[in-house]
């Protein structure tokens, strides 16, 4: 019998699904629930229990956990008071977020899951999460044990002063507990430091042994008691019904999983459900796959860096399909302006979609060609947007970004055929196309005085990284010859045509070797890197001589163009070290400074995607 059952637990050990290697990068936040802009919770902390979880926008989005051992509380998650569990390690990977605690006499595994795998549309789509854990006594002997999850109203709403309504009901092999607000104004709120404030939020378990209750101020409270236990496992699942998603051009638009009007939400939790087991082991191995195939391309430091960019990057857009039946992926810009589908938010959040699944990257700007062919915007050159997360109904930015968004649309889409080695989709848009590279022949060698993505600091002239970027999109070798005269500074290349002495960093130039348009000499870039190793901060390479603050996705971009792993590692290290030391705790800021451990600006948004040109 004991051989028996020695085979019995090797075998289920071995269909256990394994984990990555842990992820040392301490996060300066991690992340819990990632579904879409609107349904997005984070730890902002060293330890799980050390205070609630929050909103990417930094509101309050409290989840609590509590494991009672022997009649002993202790609080795992969120804050509060009592007796609190200890945490042993926290470990993000690229589709789950790994914990353990002791908890008296047992351990406690937990791990928050987001099925994020960009094969699967229907997949990306599913707005459900998953919460497990598995409970192992120390000492290998039996303990009373109960578990408890907590859930606030604050998940559906706003702002806190507004009235909820809370109900619980049953459904098949589920209990399902939902909170939202009493109005329901669907799609009735738009901007960027808001939260959304029509649909439901639901926490939801198998109903067999659990507890599910309404509790004090709105709570929806999921509760299990395993009496006297040697171990335990199980799951709890977190999902958001937001019912319409986005207003595109006048139509309201469903979530993809039910583009159709023919689902519902509870058809999704017990898709989850029944998906569990096989997710889990799917989630685990791409989550190994991610960090090999990111360590073999770029070493350690970078493996984790993108690890921890992977959920970031998806659940700032959210998945839709537009009237004509085409593939929407749409972005906010998240703690920057709210914006949707911003077309220099798409350019550096790309070579994750680029190499995980071309047609995301499709679906990101398919919405900005269909606003200049639908003569809906009139312009030689693309839109910086379509409006204002969740309203998408024509540009609501205060300026225009002439050629960084027509460079931008024309590099994206040849890297697309690149990568779906096709050229349909441009020849799908080829007119659009060429009015847009008319423009650039005209303006883009020198431009004038005009916005580039990196807007926050201000208009200038002259700009030679904004020509690199209209070169690139044009393939003008005849061009290339002068860019070369006008920008030489001696050992590198100005800021601007015209300001001798300055420098930045010539990022858009990665596209000349990962598209092999072998436009500009190897020595522009060699001597540009050379350059960047003298001008290193204790974070980071700045972005250009101005001032001291950089742009984590450029300096990855920046460091792609680098020709040994030497060079690529001492632009990346100062960066690492940056996430790992800042003393600002939020989801990963894409503008801080490289002389301290502060962000300038910007959260949680999509460019963080950029981090994979390495792996393109």
């Amino acid at each position: 019998m004991t051989r028996l059952i020695l085979t019995i637990l090797i075998a289920l050990a071995a269909c256990a699904p394994a984990r990555a290697e842990r992820n040392s990068l301490r996060a300066p936040a991690y992340p819990i629930i990632t579904i879409d802009p609107n349904t997005s919770a984070w730890s902002a902390a060293d330890h799980l229990y050390d205070e609630d979880l929050r909103h990417w926008s930094l509101k309050h989005f409290p989840l609590r956990g509590y494991l009672t051992v022997d009649g002993v509380e202790y609080r795992f998650m969120g804050g509060g008071d009592g007796l609190t569990a200890t945490q042993l390690y926290a470990d993000v990977q690229a589709t789950q977020t790994n914990y353990a605690f002791t908890c008296g006499p047992v351990e406690l595994q937990l791990s928050f899951t987001a099925p994020l795998l960009m094969e699967d549309l229907e997949l990306i789509s599913r707005p459900v999460n998953y919460i497990s854990y598995k409970i192992i006594p120390s000492d290998k002997t039996p303990h009373t044990m109960s578990l408890r999850f907590e859930a606030s109203p604050l998940w559906g709403v706003n702002t806190p002063d507004q009235e909820t309504v809370q109900a619980k009901r049953e459904s098949g092999k589920l209990v399902l507990l939902s909170t939202g607000t009493k109005s329901q104004e669907i799609l009735g709120r738009k901007g960027d430091d808001v939260r959304i404030d029509w649909g439901y939020f639901y926490l939801a378990a198998e109903k067999k042994g659990t507890d599910a209750r309404i509790g004090e101020d709105g709570m929806l409270i999921l509760e299990r008691d395993f009496g006297s236990s040697r171990m335990e496992s199980g799951k709890i699942m977190a999902g958001y019904d937001d019912i319409y998603s986005v207003r595109y051009f006048g139509q309201q638009l469903r979530p993809y999983w039910n583009r159709n009007g023919d689902k519902t939400i509870d058809d999704m939790f017990h898709a989850a459900l029944k998906d569990y087991k096989l997710l889990k082991r799917r989630c685990s191995a791409f989550d190994r796959k991610l960090m090999k195939d990111a360590r073999s391309a770029g070493g350690r430091k970078y493996a984790e860096l993108c690890a921890l960019a992977y959920r970031q990057s998806i659940h700032a857009h959210k998945l839709v399909q537009a009237p004509d039946g085409s593939l929407l992926f749409l972005s906010k810009e998240n703690y920057s302006n709210g914006s949707i589908a911003t077309v220099d938010v798409a350019y550096p959040a790309s070579p994750l979609y680029l190499k995980y699944n071309p047609r995301l990257a499709e679906a990101i700007i398919n919405g900005n060609f269909y606003y200049s062919e639908s003569g809906r915007w009139t312009k030689p050159f693309p839109s910086h947007d379509l409006g204002t997360y969740p309203i998408a109904e024509g540009q609501t930015y205060g300026g225009d970004m002439p050629v960084e968004e027509a460079g931008n649309m024309i590099i994206l889409t040849a890297a697309i055929c690149h990568r779906e080695n096709s050229w349909a989709y441009a020849q799908k848009h080829w007119e659009t196309l060429s009015t847009w590279a008319a423009y650039l022949r005209s303006f883009g060698l020198d431009p004038e005085n005009q916005l580039c993505t990196d807007d926050f600091a201000g208009h200038f002239a002259h700009n030679t990284n904004l020509s690199i970027k209209a070169i690139e999109a044009l393939g003008a070798y005849a061009q290339i010859a002068e860019w070369v005269r006008m920008a030489d500074d001696g050992d590198h290349y100005r800021l601007t045509f015209d300001k001798s002495g300055t420098w930045s960093q010539k990022y858009n130039l990665v596209w000349d070797k990962i598209l092999g348009l072998n436009i500009f000499p190897e020595s522009v870039a060699a001597e540009e890197i050379a350059y960047y190793k003298t001008k290193l901060n204790p974070y980071g390479l700045p972005l250009d001589n101005r001032e001291m603050y950089t742009k984590s996705d450029w300096i990855i971009w920046t460091a792609t163009m680098a020709t040994s792993r030497e060079d690529f590692d001492t632009l990346i290290d100062p960066m690492w070290r940056f996430y790992n030391e800042t003393v600002d705790r939020i989801p990963m800021s894409d503008w801080y400074f490289t002389h301290a451990p502060h962000h300038r600006g910007f959260r949680a948004r999509s460019v963080v995607g950029g981090y994979f040109i390495k792996m393109l």
